[in-house]
């Protein structure tokens, strides 16, 4: 039995022709990486304290920092992802709260969450909107080269 392709349904002019199109389209208009490397980095770090005592390296009051840094993380890389133009901001302040995180909370969640945390804060600030489309139906201004006279002719010398 040959396996075919079932023709996909089209959608109407306004909106995508694919699901798959409208998660691109949605994934490359905001720092998708750079948040779902945070949100991984901060679920990392909010695990660790909740660990067996046997995995955790310290215990009691010293892990609620750990997950309220975690937690803030995971805000943050959810942040960019409703908000892009917070990027800078938000990619400064997941850095700093990774650095954070290796001194307050087991090493960073063994160091796994410090280094994610770390490359999401750089991948959200260094992440760059894609440019806008030129609109090619818009006429373009009269230029030297074109052959069109860009300024009005000399005035005639008067004698």
């Amino acid at each position: 039995m040959l396996l075919t392709r079932r023709p996909t349904a089209r959608r109407s002019a306004d909106g995508p022709a694919r699901p798959r199109s409208a998660w691109w389209h949605w994934r490359k208009a905001r720092p998708f990486w750079g948040g779902l490397a945070t949100i991984l980095a901060g679920a990392e770090i909010c695990v660790i304290p909740l660990a067996p005592l046997k995995i955790m390296l310290q215990q009691g009051i010293a892990g609620i920092p750990s997950v309220l840094l975690g937690l803030v993380m995971i805000v943050l890389g959810l942040a960019v992802w409703i908000a892009p133009q917070y990027r800078g901001l938000a990619g400064v302040l997941t850095v700093l709260l990774a650095a954070a995180a290796l001194v307050m909370s087991n090493l960073g969640g063994f160091l796994i969450g410090t280094v994610l945390g770390i490359l999401g804060g750089a991948l959200m600030f260094a992440w760059q909107p894609l440019p806008a489309a030129v609109d090619s139906a818009a006429p373009e201004p009269p230029t030297a080269e074109s052959g069109t006279p860009t300024d009005p002719p000399p005035a005639p010398p008067h004698r």
